[in-house]
């Protein structure tokens, strides 16, 4: 098979203290179309996230699911396919029960936010660098409106404001890199500003700094082959 593969762990840091980590596998194929693999585990909310995800050559979502569960009890699991002019969302949750979505776009949906760090990272594939430093990124796709991910999974539609400063240089667990550096502006009822940084040319993420919770998450390995 000619695909490669990335792997990688994030650790989940408050006050320099370990409260989660996150690993993850990424396979791109030759025809530039990728899946991430995302195990996801928050000590501090006995929270447990599996995802699998997939894009196209330009990034933009394919097809996902996303199973959750809380205090070692089952919350939902949920498959999201991404056309052209849809998203649909076939799912079950303790607090639902059994449900369809579907939600007709005008195009499709530029990225999919289901939680994972590595996913926060996958939606500035769609900023436009010829474009202004501050963007407004239109119609992303949530899996949940909790700044944990916590709930559902459903589709929630949200749109991002994003602030780009440019390269980089800093230090991670996994080692010194040259990084982007780009900023969710926040706003509503999760103000404040989430710090991004990842490597090229694959969005790699390598650090993001997200004050709602005081809480930094950093790349501690990463191999490839």
């Amino acid at each position: 098979m000619q695909h490669t593969t990335q792997r990688g762990k994030i650790l989940y840091l408050r006050e320099g203290q370990e409260t989660g980590r996150e690993w993850f596998t990424i396979t791109k194929h030759t025809t530039g179309h990728r899946t991430l693999r995302a195990h996801c585990e928050m000590d501090d909310h006995e929270l447990l996230r599996d995802v699998t995800y997939s894009v196209g050559e330009d990034w933009k979502p394919r097809d996902a699911f996303v199973r959750l569960s809380l205090h070692d009890q089952f919350v939902g699991s949920s498959w999201f396919r991404f056309g052209e002019r849809q998203v649909e969302c076939e799912g079950i949750t303790v607090k639902e029960g059994r449900f369809s979505q579907h939600f007709d776009i005008a195009t499709r949906a530029p990225s999919f936010g289901a939680h994972p760090i590595c996913c926060d990272v996958w939606h500035l594939t769609q900023f436009d660098r010829k474009g202004p430093k501050q963007q407004i990124l239109k119609g992303a796709v949530m899996s949940s409106p909790l700044p944990d991910g916590g709930s559902g999974p459903m589709i929630g539609i949200k749109d991002l404001n994003i602030l780009y400063f440019g390269p980089e240089t800093i230090t991670v667990p996994a080692g010194t890199f040259t990084a982007e550096h780009f900023q969710f502006v926040l706003s509503g009822e999760h103000p404040g500003n989430e710090d991004v940084w990842f490597l090229l040319p694959d969005y790699i993420p390598l650090k993001i700094g997200y004050p709602i919770y005081n809480s930094t998450y950093e790349l501690a390995e990463l191999t490839e082959g």
